[in-house]
Protein backbone atom coordinates (compact mmCIF):
# COMPACT_ATOMS: atom_id res chain seq x y z
CA UNK A 1 0.00 0.00 0.00
CA UNK A 2 1.38 3.40 -1.06
CA UNK A 3 0.93 6.59 1.45
CA UNK A 4 2.27 9.90 1.67
CA UNK A 5 3.98 11.55 5.07
CA UNK A 6 2.76 14.91 5.44
CA UNK A 7 2.52 17.51 8.51
CA UNK A 8 1.65 20.52 9.59
CA UNK A 9 3.73 22.42 12.08
CA UNK A 10 4.83 18.84 12.88
CA UNK A 11 1.34 17.58 14.00
CA UNK A 12 2.27 14.32 11.28
CA UNK A 13 -0.20 11.84 9.56
CA UNK A 14 -0.17 9.17 7.14
CA UNK A 15 -2.23 9.81 4.14
CA UNK A 16 -4.19 7.29 2.40
CA UNK A 17 -5.04 8.26 -1.21
CA UNK A 18 -7.98 6.48 -1.42
CA UNK A 19 -8.73 7.19 -4.72
CA UNK A 20 -5.77 4.95 -5.64
CA UNK A 21 -5.81 2.78 -2.74
CA UNK A 22 -8.00 0.47 -0.51
CA UNK A 23 -7.60 0.18 2.88
CA UNK A 24 -9.81 -2.93 4.54
CA UNK A 25 -9.84 -2.59 8.00
CA UNK A 26 -9.11 1.07 8.79
CA UNK A 27 -8.95 1.58 12.61
CA UNK A 28 -6.73 -1.43 12.86
CA UNK A 29 -4.84 0.48 10.37
CA UNK A 30 -4.85 3.76 12.05
CA UNK A 31 -3.10 1.88 15.06
CA UNK A 32 -0.38 -0.28 13.13
CA UNK A 33 0.65 2.29 10.85
CA UNK A 34 0.47 5.30 13.44
CA UNK A 35 3.29 3.35 15.82
CA UNK A 36 6.45 4.64 15.97
CA UNK A 37 8.25 1.96 16.44
CA UNK A 38 6.52 -1.16 14.07
CA UNK A 39 5.20 0.74 11.88
CA UNK A 40 5.58 4.24 10.12
CA UNK A 41 5.18 6.14 13.12
CA UNK A 42 2.92 9.16 13.29
CA UNK A 43 -0.32 11.33 15.02
CA UNK A 44 -2.69 9.22 13.20
CA UNK A 45 -4.30 7.74 9.91
CA UNK A 46 -5.74 10.46 7.17
CA UNK A 47 -8.05 8.68 4.57
CA UNK A 48 -8.10 10.88 1.06
CA UNK A 49 -11.50 10.59 -0.51
CA UNK A 50 -14.10 11.43 -3.02
CA UNK A 51 -16.96 13.74 -0.82
CA UNK A 52 -20.50 13.19 -0.74
CA UNK A 53 -20.92 16.37 0.90
CA UNK A 54 -17.90 18.52 -0.30
CA UNK A 55 -15.23 18.29 -3.36
CA UNK A 56 -13.37 15.84 -1.04
CA UNK A 57 -13.69 14.26 2.20
CA UNK A 58 -10.92 13.38 5.43
CA UNK A 59 -11.10 10.51 7.10
CA UNK A 60 -9.24 10.97 10.09
CA UNK A 61 -8.01 8.56 13.03
CA UNK A 62 -6.25 9.03 16.10
CA UNK A 63 -2.89 6.48 16.67
CA UNK A 64 -5.28 4.09 18.65
CA UNK A 65 -7.53 3.23 16.14
CA UNK A 66 -10.25 5.68 17.71
CA UNK A 67 -12.19 7.93 14.93
CA UNK A 68 -11.60 11.74 15.28
CA UNK A 69 -13.94 14.61 14.34
CA UNK A 70 -11.44 17.18 12.73
CA UNK A 71 -7.66 18.04 12.58
CA UNK A 72 -6.91 21.38 11.35
CA UNK A 73 -3.15 20.94 10.48
CA UNK A 74 -4.80 17.76 8.49
CA UNK A 75 -7.11 19.39 6.73
CA UNK A 76 -4.17 21.95 5.32
CA UNK A 77 -2.00 19.07 4.02
CA UNK A 78 -5.13 17.36 2.34
CA UNK A 79 -6.00 20.40 0.74
CA UNK A 80 -2.26 20.70 -0.33
CA UNK A 81 -2.30 17.20 -1.38
CA UNK A 82 -5.45 16.63 -3.57
CA UNK A 83 -3.93 20.29 -5.89
CA UNK A 84 -0.84 18.90 -6.21
CA UNK A 85 -2.37 15.88 -7.37
CA UNK A 86 -4.59 17.77 -9.47
CA UNK A 87 -7.70 16.21 -8.79
CA UNK A 88 -9.02 20.41 -8.67
CA UNK A 89 -7.75 23.03 -10.43
CA UNK A 90 -9.77 25.43 -8.14
CA UNK A 91 -7.78 27.94 -5.09
CA UNK A 92 -11.13 27.59 -3.62
CA UNK A 93 -12.82 23.93 -2.75
CA UNK A 94 -14.30 22.63 0.12
CA UNK A 95 -13.39 19.72 2.44
CA UNK A 96 -15.92 17.34 4.83
CA UNK A 97 -14.98 15.02 7.92
CA UNK A 98 -18.12 13.64 10.29
CA UNK A 99 -20.05 15.13 8.13
CA UNK A 100 -19.10 18.74 8.99
CA UNK A 101 -17.55 20.89 5.61
CA UNK A 102 -14.46 23.26 5.62
CA UNK A 103 -13.83 25.98 3.33
CA UNK A 104 -10.54 25.91 1.94
CA UNK A 105 -8.31 28.47 0.03
CA UNK A 106 -5.12 27.75 -1.11
CA UNK A 107 -2.22 30.40 -0.85
CA UNK A 108 0.29 30.00 -4.02
CA UNK A 109 3.61 31.12 -4.21
CA UNK A 110 5.86 30.73 -7.62
CA UNK A 111 3.28 28.23 -8.53
CA UNK A 112 3.27 26.03 -5.64
CA UNK A 113 1.05 25.89 -2.57
CA UNK A 114 2.56 27.79 0.39
CA UNK A 115 -0.15 28.64 2.54
CA UNK A 116 -3.51 27.60 3.32
CA UNK A 117 -6.57 29.48 4.67
CA UNK A 118 -9.24 27.58 6.61
CA UNK A 119 -12.66 28.46 7.16
CA UNK A 120 -13.10 26.50 11.04
CA UNK A 121 -16.53 27.00 11.18
CA UNK A 122 -18.61 29.08 14.08
CA UNK A 123 -17.34 27.72 17.71
CA UNK A 124 -19.45 25.78 19.92
CA UNK A 125 -19.65 27.35 23.11
CA UNK A 126 -23.06 25.54 24.69
CA UNK A 127 -21.65 23.38 27.50
CA UNK A 128 -23.93 20.53 26.59
CA UNK A 129 -22.99 20.89 22.93
CA UNK A 130 -19.15 20.37 23.51
CA UNK A 131 -19.75 18.28 25.78
CA UNK A 132 -18.71 19.34 28.92
CA UNK A 133 -20.53 19.08 32.45
CA UNK A 134 -20.94 22.24 33.77
CA UNK A 135 -22.79 24.39 36.34
CA UNK A 136 -23.05 27.23 33.15
CA UNK A 137 -24.27 27.17 29.92
CA UNK A 138 -21.28 27.90 29.12
CA UNK A 139 -17.56 27.62 30.96
CA UNK A 140 -15.59 30.41 30.40
CA UNK A 141 -13.02 31.03 32.76
CA UNK A 142 -14.63 28.46 35.03
CA UNK A 143 -12.40 26.92 37.91
CA UNK A 144 -11.36 23.24 37.71
CA UNK A 145 -9.14 21.30 40.31
CA UNK A 146 -6.66 19.23 38.47
CA UNK A 147 -4.64 17.19 40.95
CA UNK A 148 -4.75 20.20 43.48
CA UNK A 149 -3.85 22.82 41.05
CA UNK A 150 -6.75 25.11 40.29
CA UNK A 151 -6.95 26.53 36.51
CA UNK A 152 -9.07 28.53 34.50
CA UNK A 153 -10.90 26.71 32.00
CA UNK A 154 -12.63 27.71 29.20
CA UNK A 155 -14.24 24.92 26.72
CA UNK A 156 -14.68 25.19 23.21
CA UNK A 157 -15.71 23.04 20.74
CA UNK A 158 -14.33 23.54 16.78
CA UNK A 159 -15.93 20.15 15.39
CA UNK A 160 -14.04 18.77 18.57
CA UNK A 161 -13.91 19.32 22.17
CA UNK A 162 -10.99 21.44 23.70
CA UNK A 163 -10.85 22.80 27.55
CA UNK A 164 -8.10 25.89 27.02
CA UNK A 165 -6.26 26.53 30.54
CA UNK A 166 -4.06 29.78 30.52
CA UNK A 167 -1.30 29.58 32.52
CA UNK A 168 1.48 31.90 34.22
CA UNK A 169 4.75 29.57 33.15
CA UNK A 170 6.43 29.01 30.30
CA UNK A 171 4.28 26.09 28.35
CA UNK A 172 7.73 24.38 27.39
CA UNK A 173 8.30 23.75 31.08
CA UNK A 174 5.13 22.70 32.05
CA UNK A 175 4.01 19.04 33.20
CA UNK A 176 1.91 18.23 30.36
CA UNK A 177 2.42 14.47 30.42
CA UNK A 178 0.97 14.95 33.52
CA UNK A 179 -1.89 17.52 33.58
CA UNK A 180 -2.79 16.79 30.34
CA UNK A 181 -3.53 13.37 30.56
CA UNK A 182 -5.30 14.05 33.52
CA UNK A 183 -7.86 16.47 31.97
CA UNK A 184 -8.25 14.18 28.79
CA UNK A 185 -9.62 11.30 30.92
CA UNK A 186 -11.83 13.16 33.33
CA UNK A 187 -14.88 11.67 31.61
CA UNK A 188 -17.06 13.12 34.66
CA UNK A 189 -16.66 16.47 33.26
CA UNK A 190 -15.76 15.45 29.77
CA UNK A 191 -17.94 12.55 29.03
CA UNK A 192 -16.28 11.97 25.07
CA UNK A 193 -12.85 13.19 27.02
CA UNK A 194 -11.35 16.40 25.33
CA UNK A 195 -8.48 17.90 24.10
CA UNK A 196 -6.76 20.02 26.60
CA UNK A 197 -4.46 23.45 25.87
CA UNK A 198 -2.31 24.91 28.27
CA UNK A 199 -1.14 28.73 26.80
CA UNK A 200 0.38 31.64 28.22
CA UNK A 201 -0.64 35.28 26.72
CA UNK A 202 3.12 36.54 25.25
CA UNK A 203 0.86 39.92 24.51
CA UNK A 204 -2.65 41.04 22.59
CA UNK A 205 -1.35 39.00 19.45
CA UNK A 206 0.79 36.38 20.43
CA UNK A 207 0.44 33.29 22.45
CA UNK A 208 2.52 30.30 23.32
CA UNK A 209 0.55 26.88 23.76
CA UNK A 210 1.11 23.15 23.90
CA UNK A 211 -1.11 20.49 23.41
CA UNK A 212 -2.57 17.00 25.07
CA UNK A 213 -4.69 15.47 22.39
CA UNK A 214 -7.69 13.50 22.84
CA UNK A 215 -6.19 9.77 21.68
CA UNK A 216 -2.64 10.68 20.64
CA UNK A 217 -0.95 12.80 23.54
CA UNK A 218 0.84 15.28 23.38
CA UNK A 219 1.48 16.58 19.44
CA UNK A 220 4.16 19.50 18.06
CA UNK A 221 0.84 21.28 17.27
CA UNK A 222 -3.28 21.20 16.76
CA UNK A 223 -4.76 23.20 14.42
CA UNK A 224 -8.55 22.94 16.12
CA UNK A 225 -6.55 23.89 19.47
CA UNK A 226 -5.28 26.68 18.18
CA UNK A 227 -8.73 27.95 16.88
CA UNK A 228 -10.10 26.94 20.34
CA UNK A 229 -7.44 28.46 22.02
CA UNK A 230 -7.43 32.11 20.38
CA UNK A 231 -11.13 31.89 20.94
CA UNK A 232 -10.62 31.59 24.53
CA UNK A 233 -8.05 34.44 24.71
CA UNK A 234 -10.35 36.45 23.56
CA UNK A 235 -13.85 35.63 25.19
CA UNK A 236 -11.36 36.39 28.16
CA UNK A 237 -10.62 39.64 27.46
CA UNK A 238 -6.72 38.05 26.82
CA UNK A 239 -6.11 38.71 22.84
CA UNK A 240 -6.97 40.92 19.91
CA UNK A 241 -8.62 39.51 17.20
CA UNK A 242 -5.71 38.59 14.87
CA UNK A 243 -3.12 36.35 16.87
CA UNK A 244 -0.25 33.98 15.65
CA UNK A 245 -0.21 31.15 18.28
CA UNK A 246 3.73 29.68 18.79
CA UNK A 247 3.54 25.84 18.92
CA UNK A 248 6.39 23.44 19.24
CA UNK A 249 6.48 22.62 15.79
CA UNK A 250 5.67 26.06 14.28
CA UNK A 251 3.36 28.66 14.30
CA UNK A 252 -0.08 29.13 13.00
CA UNK A 253 -2.10 32.32 12.57
CA UNK A 254 -5.65 32.64 13.28
CA UNK A 255 -8.00 35.53 13.05
CA UNK A 256 -11.87 35.41 14.61
CA UNK A 257 -14.21 38.57 14.84
CA UNK A 258 -15.04 37.64 18.63
CA UNK A 259 -19.12 37.94 17.44
CA UNK A 260 -20.46 33.89 18.26
CA UNK A 261 -21.54 34.02 14.67
CA UNK A 262 -18.80 34.24 12.60
CA UNK A 263 -16.35 31.87 11.51
CA UNK A 264 -12.66 31.10 12.56
CA UNK A 265 -9.50 31.78 10.48
CA UNK A 266 -6.61 29.36 10.21
CA UNK A 267 -3.60 29.85 8.60
CA UNK A 268 -0.78 27.90 8.50
CA UNK A 269 1.83 25.29 6.12
CA UNK A 270 1.35 22.31 4.90
CA UNK A 271 4.51 20.32 4.24
CA UNK A 272 5.86 16.74 2.59
CA UNK A 273 7.58 14.38 4.81
CA UNK A 274 8.46 11.72 2.33
CA UNK A 275 6.32 9.15 0.62
CA UNK A 276 6.74 5.05 0.87
CA UNK A 277 5.25 1.63 0.70
CA UNK A 278 4.48 -0.76 3.49
CA UNK A 279 2.75 -3.88 3.71
CA UNK A 280 0.38 -3.88 6.03
CA UNK A 281 0.10 -7.35 6.45
CA UNK A 282 3.46 -7.67 8.29
CA UNK A 283 2.98 -5.40 11.09
CA UNK A 284 1.48 -7.57 14.45
CA UNK A 285 -1.05 -5.35 15.54
CA UNK A 286 -1.35 -7.87 18.43
CA UNK A 287 2.42 -7.13 19.50
CA UNK A 288 2.01 -3.43 19.43
CA UNK A 289 -0.49 -4.01 21.33
CA UNK A 290 0.40 -5.52 24.33
CA UNK A 291 3.75 -3.89 24.15
CA UNK A 292 2.01 -0.67 24.84
CA UNK A 293 -0.24 -2.27 27.55
CA UNK A 294 2.67 -3.48 29.41
CA UNK A 295 4.15 -0.14 29.36
CA UNK A 296 1.01 1.75 30.49
CA UNK A 297 1.12 -0.73 33.21
CA UNK A 298 4.29 -0.28 34.08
Amino acid sequence: MRFTKMHGCGNDYIYIDCFEETVEDESAAAAALSDRHFGIGSDGLILIKKGTKADFEMVMYNPDGSRAEMCGNAIRCVARYVYDKKYTDSLKFTVESMGKIKYIDLILENGEVSLVRVDMGVPELNAKSIPVVSPSDRAIGERIRIDGRIFKMTCVSMGNPHAVMFIDEDPRSFDLEHYGSLVENNTAVFPNKVNAEFARVIDRNNIEMRVYERGAGETLACGTGTCATVVSAILNGYADNDVTVHLLGGDLKISWSGDENDSVFMTGPAEYAFNGEINLSKIDLDKITKIKSALTHN
